[in-house]
């Protein structure tokens, strides 16, 4: 990184920038955690000159942020022990309707409502920062009441919590992002957002393969983002959607169901999409739906509209979808113009239901992941960034200035224009956050970084329908252009 990029970096965004080594040091991949929880640790006990003890930092984790398989051990002590045991863990509130009683899971320990409590203290002490989302990240610290056959009805033994300090140490300051981006030329800009997801952007051959590793940060911004991605082994897909951000959820393989995904009857459950930012099926291949019928209608809807109906129940959500799977060389030489949806699931072997994937990403164009892609230096802060990103999803005004900006070509499929619209949305957000008019950006700059891009990206799911079903042959993207806003 050039000397004027790290000084901007180190300057703008102070305490956000953590030092990362993920090429010279096996240190955090030894402990196998996850970039936001990385980082978010980096920023505790690094100092200034990025040094920290490995030794104190180890035990912090060892004895803060147990693996799954120590959970039996930690149920043994609050139970039978009746010790107060503090853990760095992920946390969702329920609240009983009919009794007014608050317990909680822990979803990575198996850990359900009916073996917990939350009493009336502990609640009102931090039901603040409890109800902040569906599933919040903190330090958790948990007892155990004990049972009491001595009131009607009997008491149960329960695991209690005993006190919460959320995991996000510090407050958003949305504009001050936004503005920030002024500060750096675009160029910087990209090198900035790869540093901040753990790539170094001097490890890539040109701007294209940067740009196409950025387009997987596409459905972090923006609402019902769906995608697919085909790519070579070794490009890094599971790792970018499956560990640098706490709002997504990566399923590798084995069984999907209508159930897990969207909403459990027997349990009355919301699945996956209700409480994520993304879902990414990866290694699609390898996944079996258990009905496929049921799927294939269900995605349908959800894909369509944000909605999913399950029996009698109607549910919203906002999580995009994205499937992710490797592709034949053969199939990537001829750059997509092959029927590249041959191998994947039976559930996706129907036009209609890919047709509301809004783009494909060539993942092709991405390198395979060496040492020197590994972000080695000052970057932004993993944690704080996919929150910012979180927070940028709920921003309408960049759609307003796209629409503003983007000229709809007569008699051009819905779809496609609300396909072209949300991929542009998303690449505005990320690649120029400053923009707040249409006047912001220059014509040729939202051409170039958005508009283009996202119609090379529906372009290629138009063509894959035509080689699927003869009713979408010859059926091409029509061309979108950018106004001239002189002409208002």
């Amino acid at each position: 990184m050039e000397n004027n990029m790290l000084d901007k970096l180190r300057t703008y965004f102070d305490e956000m920038v953590v030092y990362k080594d993920l090429k010279n040091s096996n240190f955090f991949s030894a402990l196998s955690l996850p970039s936001f929880t990385r980082d978010w640790l980096l920023r505790k006990f690094e100092d200034e000159e990025g040094n920290f003890d490995h030794e104190e930092l180890a035990e912090f984790v060892k004895r803060f942020i147990p693996k799954k398989n120590d959970w039996i051990a930690i149920k043994s002590r609050i139970v039978k022990d009746n010790e107060h045991v503090r853990m760095l863990a992920k946390i969702a509130i329920e609240i009983d309707i009919r009794t007014g009683e608050v317990s909680f899971n822990l979803p990575d320990f198996g850990l359900t409502s009916k073996e917990t409590i939350i009493e009336d203290d502990v609640w009102e002490t931090c039901k603040n920062e409890l109800v902040s989302g569906r599933e919040v990240w903190g330090m958790i610290e948990l007892g155990y009441r004990l049972p009491d056959d001595s009131v009607i009805p009997k008491q149960p033994g329960k695991i209690r919590l005993r006190s919460f300090k959320n995991f996000f140490l510090y407050t958003i300051e949305l504009d001050y992002y936004k503005d920030v981006r002024t500060k750096f030329e675009t160029s910087q800009w990209i090198d900035l957002l790869l540093g901040a997801v753990d790539y170094n952007a001097d490890g890539y051959k040109n701007e294209e393969e940067r740009l196409t590793m950025l387009t997987r940060l596409l459905p972090f911004v923006e609402k019902r983002l769906n995608l697919i991605e085909l790519a070579p082994k070794g490009t890094g897909k599971s790792y970018l959607f499956g560990r640098v951000s706490r709002y997504g959820w990566l399923s590798s393989g084995g069984v999907m169901s209508r159930a897990k995904m969207f909403y459990d009857i027997s349990k009355r459950t919301e699945g996956l999409v209700s409480g994520h930012d993304f879902i990414t099926l990866d290694e699609v291949q390898t996944i079996s739906f258990t009905d496929i019928d049921e799927m294939r209608a269900a995605l349908k809807g959800y894909l369509e509209s944000g909605v999913f109906t399950v029996g009698n129940y109607e549910g919203t959500a906002s999580s995009g979808v994205i499937l992710c799977g490797n592709i034949s060389k053969e199939t990537m030489d001829s750059d997509g113009t092959t029927d590249m949806f041959r191998e994947l699931p039976k559930v996706f072997h129907e036009s209609a239901l890919i047709e509301r994937f809004h783009g494909f990403i060539k993942g092709w164009n991405i390198p395979r992941m060496t040492d020197d892609l590994k972000i080695s230096g000052w970057a932004l802060n993993s944690e704080y960034f996919c929150s910012i990103l979180h927070e940028l999803r709920e921003d309408t005004t960049y759609r307003t200035i796209v629409d503003k900006l983007v000229i709809v070509p007569e008699g051009a499929d819905t779809r496609d224009t609300e396909a072209v619209k949300r991929i542009a949305t998303a690449y505005l957000k990320i690649l120029f956050p400053n923009v707040r008019n249409a006047e912001d950006i220059k014509p040729r700059e939202f051409n170039r970084y958005c508009l283009r891009r996202a119609c090379n990206m529906r372009a290629t799911i138009k063509m894959q329908l035509g080689i699927m079903d003869a009713e979408y042959r010859g059926k091409d993207l029509p061309l979108f252009k950018v106004r001239d806003l002189k002409e208002l």
